[in-house]
């Protein structure tokens, strides 16, 4: 006789802070419609994962030790286009909403909401459908309609999502090689990016650049 009941959908908990794993883990679990078969710390582990289980859905947290949640939001999409992302992040929606969307993620939620607005989060996504907040969603219409004139006052925007990941790196206090060994890129790679980004942030000198980017940090921290 087969089974009336609903498949369980397949969950991957990509995160490198185990508490903050251990607490999704546990609010998953305890969902009859869905279950986590495997969680990674990195995203080189997170793509191995994803191939032996295939996971329906996989929650990424934007920042990991090796590439950012962006890049392996790409990748993901790449290599499997029909695992859908959940991108779970603590960092500023304004500015990498957008971004996780145009990646390929099926949604972006911080991690201060409360756990049912992250479990309707992966539902939604699971349907197929977009989540973000109400204000992203306003915002994102209104961009559309008008074509994106405003900036919204988002003096960053203008970065690609790597000259952003170096920027934030920047403002963690990390040089050049530091930021080239973390990123797996060359030191001329790296300083190829921080000069694209004084340009394009109007900064003189690598000085003024670590200024701003340090005090940016600390008020996306705040």
């Amino acid at each position: 006789m087969l089974s009336t009941e609903p498949r369980q959908r397949k969950v991957i908990v990509v995160d490198d802070h185990p508490l903050v794993c251990q607490g999704l883990i546990q609010l998953i679990n305890q969902e009859s419609d869905l279950v986590v078969s495997c969680e990674a710390r990195d995203a080189h582990s997170a793509l191995f994962l994803i191939s032996k289980s295939c996971p329906d859905i996989a929650i990424v947290d934007i920042s990991l030790k090796d590439i950012s949640g962006l890049e392996l939001t790409r990748i993901i999409k790449e290599r499997f286009p029909s695992a859908k992302v959940l991108i779970l992040s603590m960092h500023d929606e304004i500015l990498y909403a957008e971004r996780a969307l145009k990646a390929g993620a099926g949604g972006y939620i911080m991690k201060e909401e409360p756990p049912e607005k992250v479990l309707e989060a992966i539902r939604l996504v699971l349907a197929g459908d977009v989540y973000v907040s109400n204000s992203i969603s306003n915002r994102l219409l209104h961009k559309a309609v008008h074509g994106g004139a405003k900036k919204h006052g988002n003096f960053v925007a203008k970065l690609s999502d790597r000259e952003l990941e170096v920027f934030q790196l920047i403002g963690l206090g990390l040089g050049t090689r530091e930021i080239a060994n973390k990123l797996f890129l060359s030191v001329k790679t790296v300083e190829t990016y921080q000069a694209n980004i004084k340009q394009k942030l109007h900064f003189k000198t690598g000085r003024e650049l670590m200024r701003y980017a340090v005090i940016w940090l600390q008020n996306q921290e705040k």
